[in-house]
């Protein structure tokens, strides 16, 4: 396999913004983790009413200095790659858009009844949180246990579905209407209230029947919360043996999630080594 040779700058754009196995590429991302984080932490300073009214000035002119920086690296990560409109159309594109509209559409509102709408399009802001996946690339492997296990615990939900319908009607027959247990649906309410440890507490038994009944009910429900963690642990654990991914993301597309032993992008179908 052919290790790819510098070409031009912006193939050397490309590896510092989109590569991050390279002492570049990682220090670009540091970079735009500590920007990342520093611009929600504004945005949230920002939301109190006394350190805005103390700071909201500076915060004003922080927010937009992070607004053009986010807004550089998103023109810098269209031009260095080959098909730009993959990038824009994809999750993390659309995310990084998102995290920039709201500054510029602020602009055009002005006067003191679209006060109000500029400070609710600041809150879009908190967008930037989700650039933050780009970072995950273990999600993926998150991603491919989900589809696995998904059918085991939609068996699981509708098992504990069934339990609960089944113990709300013993509620319902155990315990007298006029404590709370009025009907059938909210007896299922109490049994999955109990079952998920939740315990809203605004339905209870009294009878000594009913009060051994939702002992069993609780049990129950500490003994299957490790149900679903245990099969989605177990997926999680096959897929990440099953599939190694390259560090690598498309020269073309920008795209990563790559297989180990890939050549070509699964997404454009370009050369990752081109």
């Amino acid at each position: 396999m052919a290790l790819r040779e510098p070409q031009d700058w912006r193939f050397k754009l490309h590896e510092v913004i989109y590569e991050s196995n390279t002492r570049a590429g990682k220090a670009f991302d540091v970079a735009l983790l500590i920007a990342i984080f520093t611009s929600i932490i504004v945005v949230m300073l920002d939301s109190v009413q006394n350190v805005h009214q103390k700071y909201g000035e500076l915060f004003y002119y922080l927010e937009w200095a992070y607004s053009i920086l986010f807004t550089i690296e998103y023109v810098l990560r269209l031009v260095s790659i080959k098909r730009p409109l993959s990038y824009v159309v994809s999750p993390l594109g659309i995310i990084d858009l998102l995290a920039l509209i709201p500054s510029y559409l602020s602009i055009f509102f002005v006067g003191a009844q679209s006060l109000l709408v500029f400070r609710a399009l600041r809150l879009l802001r908190v967008f930037r949180i989700f650039k933050l996946s780009r970072f995950l690339t273990e999600i993926n492997f998150l991603t491919v246990a989900l589809k696995s296990s998904l059918r085991k615990i939609s068996i699981f939900l509708l098992t504990v579905l069934t339990l609960a319908v089944i113990l709300g009607s013993i509620m319902y027959l155990v315990e007298r209407r006029e404590n709370g247990f009025s009907n059938i649906p909210e007896s299922v309410y109490w049994a999955i209230v109990t079952i998920t440890t939740v315990g809203y507490g605004d339905i209870s038994p009294v009878t000594p029947v009913g009060k051994f009944v939702a002992s069993v009910v609780m049990l129950i429900g500490y003994a299957i919360i490790a149900v679903p963690t245990g099969i989605l642990t177990h997926d999680l654990a096959m897929a990440a043996r099953q599939k190694k991914e390259l560090p690598e993301s498309c020269p073309n597309c920008g795209r990563e999630g790559h297989d180990g032993d890939a050549n070509y992008c699964k997404y454009c179908g370009s050369n990752l080594y081109a």
